[in-house]
């Protein structure tokens, strides 16, 4: 029998509650990865974060579980090939059988003049923006679909870029800001274009074993990615945002958690762009400033 409004919770409460999820970010110990981190931990989650860099982990982790009232752990991982994926892969099911949300975040970008842009440069952005979504994903099968229902699915978060659907010119110096001048990001564009195809290919196969796969493309948000730009085109890169900023944890984090809801358990498919609207005007700015 079809539910009416009148006898269902739809509080807040009930739609956005996070204290039985089991979260793992890749890329956790910073940026992106650990707003969404932080997120999940101040709502009661049990989170796992990964990277490589274990000095960093452990910070994050120490200041995440300060914060509480979630958990948060970490685990050593290089997402660079398909070994370091199953390594990954093998330690999380060390320490849990399930997981309710999976954000592929691990992400690197690559800048070298477009007649000298390094083959490396292509293989090690395609590796860690593409594949390894793919080879976690797919060997972390058993553990989201554990227990799924369709009212109640896990999730799959990738993180793209608006790079991945923008078409400007890369290049530093004409409406890059990126990369040194005189050189671009030739690689990472394509590679979070893939991202967001490689999504939707997720979304359709495992949506009927009850998991949603979305996809988010963040504009310019502070990182240690964006870490250059913004301290050589800083006042560029707010320049051409409509809203006169560039991205804050708030935001980002509010959408994560939305995505990772009870409330966008029928959402799968979607890329969700969050940048300002700077896509969508062709960055038309109006040249306000305000700080990050």
């Amino acid at each position: 029998m079809a539910h009416t409004s009148s006898s269902v919770d739809l509080s807040v409460p009930n739609l956005f509650s996070f204290h039985d999820q089991i979260v793992l970010v890749t890329g956790g110990a910073s940026g992106l990865g650990e707003m969404a981190a932080q997120a999940f931990v101040q709502n009661g989650a049990r989170v796992i974060i990964a990277s490589r860099k274990e000095k960093d982990l452990r910070a994050a982790t120490d200041r995440l579980n300060k914060l509480g009232p979630g958990k948060c752990e970490y685990v050593v991982a290089d997402l660079k090939d398909k070994a370091g994926c199953e390594g990954l892969v093998a330690e999380v099911k060390k320490r849990t059988d399930r997981l309710t949300v999976l954000m592929n975040n691990s992400g690197a970008t690559w800048g070298a003049p477009y007649d000298d842009f390094p083959e490396s440069g292509w293989d090690k952005i395609m590796a860690l923006n593409v594949k390894a979504i793919f080879y976690v994903t797919a060997g972390l099968h058993s553990l989201l679909t554990k227990g799924t229902t369709a009212d109640a699915p896990s999730r799959v978060i990738n993180i793209a870029s608006v790079a991945g659907i923008s078409t400007v010119d890369v290049t530093a110096g004409e409406e890059g800001g990126m990369s040194p001048p005189g050189s671009g990001t030739f690689s990472y564009g394509p590679s979070k274009a893939a991202c967001i195809h490689l999504s939707k290919i997720q979304a359709s196969k495992l949506m009927s074993e009850h998991v949603t796969v979305n996809c988010i493309a963040p504009g310019v948000f502070p990182s240690k990615m964006s870490a250059f730009g913004l301290r050589e085109a800083g006042d560029m890169l707010r320049g051409v945002q409509p809203s006169g900023r560039v991205g804050k944890p708030e935001d980002f984090a509010g959408l994560v958690l939305f995505v990772a809801s009870k409330g966008a358990a029928h959402i799968t498919g979607n890329v969700f762009e969050i940048d300002g609207g700077v896509n969508l005007t062709g960055a038309k700015g109006k040249g306000k400033k305000a700080k990050l």
